[in-house]
């Protein structure tokens, strides 16, 4: 099984404060993948580097096979779906509306629309504006706006963060259908221990911007069977998690 994903010594810093340090992350191709750490650990800023959102101060990162440079970006981001941080939208149009803008900026077809609303379980709701979307709701239309390409990887960056546990239910329900149904690879970050046991099926555990562990969760698990995933997380990053 090849690797979607590849990084080397993948290094950012602000100022001389080290976020991410020699991150090497290695993400297998039709797999659902947790980015698993504290909140600070550095899982955004990685993520971000991976969607040349933000320039790593050193390293290297290998996307489907192609180095992300300069001339590979655009055709690379082109196959790339993602939902970083809280997903923002014009409130004063509806959630289809919102799509189609979207839509004629990736140049997909309007078709696509009515099928990502039909998976995120929004086709009831796509006439009603935004602002009165839930949290709930603007998550599910964030999630329907990453896959509207239909994209080869997904990546998705706390995406259960302030939904209720039905609605987390719900979007977990939803990512790990990704692969089977869509042949999408997943990377998704949790500070949730919890969420991700539930949902990936390979993990890193990233902690103060170093990479702490990488391989499948069953890895994880037999990293000592005496102890609760929970007291192996504590052990790989030295902080208590929340469940």
């Amino acid at each position: 099984m090849k690797n979607i994903v590849k990084t080397k010594g993948l290094t950012k810093s602000y100022k001389g404060a080290c976020v991410v340090n020699d991150v090497d992350m290695n993400v297998r191709e039709g797999r659902i993948y947790g980015f698993l750490g504290p909140n600070g650990a550095g899982k955004t800023t990685t993520l971000k580097m991976l969607l040349s959102l933000v320039r790593p101060t050193a390293g290297e990162i290998e996307i489907m096979g192609q180095p992300l440079s300069a001339g590979t970006r655009i055709h690379i981001l082109r196959n790339i779906g993602s939902l970083i941080e809280s997903p923002s939208y014009y409130g004063h149009l509806t959630g289809e509306e919102n799509l189609r803008i979207l839509a004629a900026v990736l140049d997909v077809p309007k078709s696509n629309i009515e099928k990502v609303l039909q998976i995120v379980r929004l086709d009831k709701q796509q006439g009603k504006k935004t602002s009165a979307y839930s949290l709930g709701m603007k998550q599910r239309l964030g999630l329907a706006g990453a896959l509207l390409a239909f994209p080869k990887l997904l990546i998705l960056d706390e995406p259960t963060n302030g939904l209720d546990p039905s609605g987390i239910q719900e979007m977990r329900e939803l990512i790990k259908s990704f692969p089977g149904q869509y042949g999408m690879t997943v990377i998704v970050s949790s500070h949730l221990l919890s969420e991700i046991d539930r949902m990936a099926e390979d993990v890193g555990v990233i902690a103060n911007g170093k990479m702490m562990y990488q391989g499948s969760l069953e890895g994880l698990h037999s990293l000592d069977r005496t102890k609760s995933l929970e007291e192996i997380f504590i052990d790989l990053t030295g902080r208590d998690q929340s469940l």
